[in-house]
């Protein structure tokens, strides 16, 4: 096929720097684009969302750097496949508990189905040779080619004259030559392009796409897996474990505290088993003590809720008891002594 322009492929798209080169690359060969963008649930930027770091209202910065490249967008919730992914990984971990080899197999075989259902010619991405050490050194990029499905069909346009010649260089669909040899975790090339091509406003790089590479995050659900299991972990979990500063009380509960007004938020809507503790006369964080607790756990959890509110020097602080959101409506109310900084930070998980 010599009409460029009948071409059509998907690419995967985060919004980052080297997805928003690929495009690009593509277009600049007069292929026809779509950006395909998904949705994990544990993407650093939602989780941004939910700290309130960034306005819930705000556009996804995938929508709003394809809009300024002009391509159309596509943005695929895969989460439910995520999550047994995350917990049961073929490949492995990373650093943190991020199964990255396994990620980039499920987004690249959503992405093959999209081609296929959307009848375009092939899927390629930003990746580059030597970037990331657990998922783009080449065994490893071979091994998400072929277990994708997409031998042959995916194309790395910032890496390409490093890599085996695809089916779209072999047919003349791509000029192989105007691809790029990109390899390494410097980013010099990547700019040098980003200002042939006016790319002036981008995200910057820093270190990881999502946060399961976080270690903090990694200890909270590794430690949530060893009390709870498996079974328990579901998409509102998997949030609250990105929220505020989680204790494990000595009888084995999980108490999360709010640091600012949008976590606070998220604690009091979480659809979770559990209680919610709010300071009374003092202004203070909201509290979410997981499953159901004895009086001596609920004791303790109203302390610790005491003890991050204004009213911390205080003798003694009220502390009200709700049921979260969808649970038996009731509540009380009980006055405990606010517990010391040093007693709660022993049992930060």
């Amino acid at each position: 096929m010599s009409d460029r322009s009948a071409i059509k492929a998907v690419g995967l798209f985060s919004g980052g720097l080297d997805s928003m080169l690929a495009v690009c690359l593509m277009r600049e060969q007069g292929i026809e684009v779509t950006a395909l963008h998904m949705r994990t649930g544990f993407s650093y930027e939602e989780r941004s969302r939910i700290a309130g770091r960034v306005a819930a209202s705000n556009p996804l910065e995938a929508e709003r750097f394809a809009a300024q490249l002009g391509v159309p967008l596509e943005v695929i919730d895969i989460s439910e496949a995520y999550l047994p992914m995350v917990l049961h990984p073929r490949f492995g971990y990373g650093s943190g508990l991020n199964p990255c080899v396994d990620c980039r197999i499920l987004l690249l075989r959503t992405a093959k189905a999209w081609m296929e259902a959307h009848g375009y010619h092939f899927v390629f991405t930003g990746e580059v040779v030597g970037q990331r050490p657990k998922s783009q050194m080449r065994p490893t990029l071979n091994t998400v080619e072929r277990e994708s499905g997409l031998q042959g069909y995916l194309l790395r346009p910032l890496s390409a004259r490093l890599l085996k010649p695809t089916i779209p260089e072999l047919r003349g669909w791509v000029d192989r030559e105007r691809l790029g040899a990109i390899a390494g975790r410097g980013r010099r090339e990547q700019m040098a392009l980003a200002q042939r091509f006016g790319l002036r406003e981008y995200a910057q790089p820093f270190g990881g796409c999502c946060y399961l590479i976080d270690q903090a995050y990694a200890r909270r659900l590794r430690d949530f897996l060893a009390r709870e299991g498996g079974a328990a972990l579901n998409r509102e979990h998997v949030q609250l474990l990105a929220v505020g500063r989680h204790l494990r009380l000595p009888a084995g509960h999980k108490v999360i505290v709010g640091r600012n007004e949008r976590e606070n938020e998220a604690l009091a809507s979480a659809a979770v088993e559990g209680l919610r503790l709010t300071t009374v006369d003092h202004p203070g964080p909201t509290a979410l003590l997981l499953g159901t607790a004895g009086p001596a756990e609920i004791e303790l959890a109203a302390q610790i809720t005491a003890g991050y509110s204004d009213g911390a020097a205080a003798p003694s602080v009220r502390v009200a008891i709700q049921a979260s959101p969808g649970l038996a409506e009731g509540g009380c109310m009980i006055e405990v002594a606010p517990l010391a900084r040093e007693r709660i930070r022993a049992m930060m998980v």
